[in-house]
């Protein structure tokens, strides 16, 4: 892959142009260079694709770091009678062919120099090494459809064993059961991995091998630690896991530090040169990344559906006792990094609820305005376990629950709760994480559409007790994996991570009342809760 480092030889007008594959250098004559000599001296370009749950996004940052453009294109949720939730495989490279030769539309492309890809983590898929071709549908992070699979691990008494090897509690959420599943379920998948002609795992390295013509099978330690099947101790795939799964670790991706070279594409031609691809990883992780979180003890909330909550703890893992998961961070600079992450089922969902399925709003920017008039001392909690309760409490069976309610409880009343569980819950995982690392959390870096809501941010600062920083950007996702392939490429330096600007939010709630609405919201929840 190249790195942009060109040398002149005494007596030759030869410029050599030094390639890095893993830890192979080899030197490439001036005419295959020359392609490439404008973009050394010049402007450099970075796409960065974001592969999402919802859809696909591309963005292009300019040698500044700065976003130049955007563009984006959903794919569909395919969800049965079942309640099974899938993703095309193939719609999804096809509309990320699609994002990007809109993205470059008016570009000079011969500009652009590498790309860095952020997914959707725990979604899962298998394909035939030889043609290409997907078995089924890809089983998205959110269908429990292999909980059968996992109920089977568990009687043999091994979730224990799973959870100290992989650092997470046995889950269908995981892709470990869903591949099983896919081996189990789809017509020749079995078969083909019988005779290593099977690729399976997560979207990034479905789209390395998509993007790549089928060369490359690969994917990033961020990851792999989320698959299940990691040993994030040994730091491989786990051998007698993968057995617990029916699963052959020889076919599984071979692991790429996340900012090292993954292969080269040029989009099936959309490019004049093929460019490397460097910077994959989650897209929690890529947040963590572009948030600058890169010391222990930083930690970041995304708002999304969903939430994402990861702290950095540095160069040794830490298995959790307090309700969150251990997995890594990433592994760049040859350094690997761990977190503590926990996930939430219902945080930004909360508003679309409000919006779409309760019609008392009709847009999210109504709920600051009416969390602001309602009356103060109502002591309205919502707690939003729709789908039951995700970390700390890992509760499946529990149920969403109004509590408080009183006379004075208006639409004010109920939008301000819907605001606030959201905060309250993420601040259960920063107290959980701060309790499992020792750390205190005096800061929270936030990102996602949730964070444009100020009424939020304050009430997040009060209730945790903690600065709250929101960038100038919802990116971060997309911003972390460009970030890291523009700095194995040269194209910037650590500065890049003060490019973000960003808004401050203080504590300041009185320490008594921060006290009583919070332990008010641990009996809201204690009432939900049914694995006492």
């Amino acid at each position: 892959c190249p790195m942009g480092r060109a040398s002149e030889q005494s007596g030759q007008a030869r410029l050599l142009f030094s390639y890095k594959t893993d830890l192979r250098y080899r030197d490439v004559d001036f005419r295959e260079y020359k392609s490439f000599k404008r973009i050394v001296n010049m402007a450099k370009y970075i796409i960065s694709i974001d592969q999402s749950t919802q859809g696909t996004k591309a963005l292009l940052f300019d040698e500044t770091g700065s976003i130049m453009r955007r563009t984006d294109r959903p794919h569909r949720q395919i969800i049965n009678e079942k309640g099974w939730v899938s993703h095309d495989p193939e719609e999804i490279y096809s509309n990320v062919l699609e994002v990007v030769k809109e993205l470059l539309e008016g570009v000079e492309k011969e500009y652009v120099v590498g790309l860095g890809i952020s997914n959707q983590r725990e979604t899962s898929l298998a394909w035939n090494r030889v043609t290409g071709k997907p078995y089924g549908n890809a089983v998205v992070w959110q269908c429990a459809r292999a909980v059968d699979i996992c109920a089977r691990v568990e009687k043999a008494g091994a979730a224990e064993l799973i959870r100290q090897k992989t650092g997470m509690n046995l889950s269908p959420y995981f892709p470990a059961s869903k591949i099983a599943w896919l081996l189990e379920n789809e017509e020749g998948a079995k078969e083909a991995a019988e005779r290593h002609e099977i690729c399976h795992g997560t979207i990034d390295s479905w789209l390395v091998y998509k993007l790549t013509g089928g060369k490359e099978y690969r994917t990033d330690y961020s990851n792999a630690s989320r698959t299940q099947l990691f040993n994030i101790f040994d730091l491989k795939w786990d051998e007698e896991i993968c057995g617990l799964f029916g699963i052959d670790p020889a076919n599984m991706a071979e692991v790429t530090d996340s900012d090292a070279c993954f292969g080269e594409t040029d989009f099936e031609g959309l490019l004049p040169h093929k460019i490397p691809i460097h910077g994959v990883l989650g897209d929690s992780h890529g947040s963590l990344f572009g948030q600058g979180c890169l010391q222990p003890g930083m930690i970041k909330s995304t708002y999304g559906t969903g939430s994402s909550i990861m702290m950095n703890i540095g160069e040794k893992p830490i298995l959790s006792t307090h309700g969150v998961v251990t997995s890594l961070a990433w592994k760049i600079g040859g350094k690997v990094n761990y977190v503590l992450e926990g996930n939430l089922n219902y945080t930004g969902a909360v508003i679309t609820w409000l919006k779409d399925d309760l019609q008392i709003i009709s847009s999210p920017g109504e709920t600051g305005k009416l969390a602001k008039e309602a009356i103060q001392e109502d002591s309205l909690y919502l707690v939003p376990a729709f789908s039951g309760l995700g970390a700390p409490y890992w509760d499946s069976e529990a149920r969403a629950s109004v509590v408080g309610m009183s006379r004075t409880t208006r639409k004010a009343e109920f939008v301000r709760a819907a605001l606030e569980c959201i905060a309250y819950q993420i601040t259960d995982v920063v107290q959980a994480m701060s309790e499992d690392a020792g750390v205190p959390v005096k800061e929270l870096r936030v990102d996602g559409g949730p964070t444009r809501n100020d009424y939020l941010m304050q009430f997040q600062s009060n209730i945790a007790d903690a600065g709250v920083l929101v960038p100038d950007s919802e990116e971060l996702s997309a911003i972390g994996p460009a970030y890291a392939a523009g700095l194995q490429l040269g194209v910037w330096d650590e500065s890049i991570f003060g490019k973000l600007n960003r808004v401050s939010y203080k504590p300041d709630m009185d320490a008594k009342k921060r006290e009583q609405k919070y332990a008010g919201w641990k009996k809201a929840v204690a009432s939900v809760i049914t694995n006492k």
